[in-house]
């Protein structure tokens, strides 16, 4: 298993980088998400919690295809819970798809800035393991790094949104 983990601080207050962090798809930054549905949706003690699931489009390499098979639309599962009054959104989503062999599960947290309340820090572990495949360790190694590419882009959506939210542009 690898562990992969960041912290970035947005230059924004909580409202705004959560309202851009559910607007951030589609977006040029990160064309592989094709779409996000609500499964399920409700208020529980205050709290809203979400179920969607994120479907993707990735190219794999030809090594991967041999031992996988040719699959190119992915699912994974995404559980959120929204608390306004304590400023706090986390996600915790995990991958549907290659489950026997991969399964990538990663955790979000947004929440006020510790320092400075008028700025949201995200907190962001991704936790990969890859099983019953040859050279698992390698596997887990560039998975960590394309999840930490993707991560970056993820940041550069949410101020993307924010900028068009901000000059009151569609999305």
């Amino acid at each position: 298993m690898k562990i992969w983990t960041v912290q970035h601080t947005f230059n924004y207050p909580w409202e705004t980088v959560v309202q851009a962090a559910w607007n951030k798809y589609p977006n040029p930054m990160n064309t592989a998400v094709l779409g996000i549905d609500v499964i399920d949706r409700q208020v529980i003690n205050g709290e809203l919690h979400s179920h969607r699931l994120v479907t993707t489009r990735w190219t794999l390499p030809n090594w991967a295809c041999a031992l996988m098979g040719p699959i190119s639309t992915f699912y994974a599962s995404e559980y959120s819970k929204v608390n306004r009054d304590r400023r706090q959104l986390k996600l915790d989503s995990q991958n549907l798809s290659m489950g026997p062999f991969v399964i990538v599960r990663e955790k979000l947290t947004y929440k006020p800035h510790p320092d400075d309340p008028q700025k949201t820090l995200l907190k962001q572990t991704a936790y990969v393991t890859v099983e019953g495949l040859p050279c698992s360790g390698y596997i887990e190694n560039i998975l960590t790094s394309k999840i930490s590419g993707n991560a970056a882009k993820g940041r550069q959506a949410i101020e993307w949104v924010i900028e068009k939210l901000q000059h009151k542009q569609p999305l």
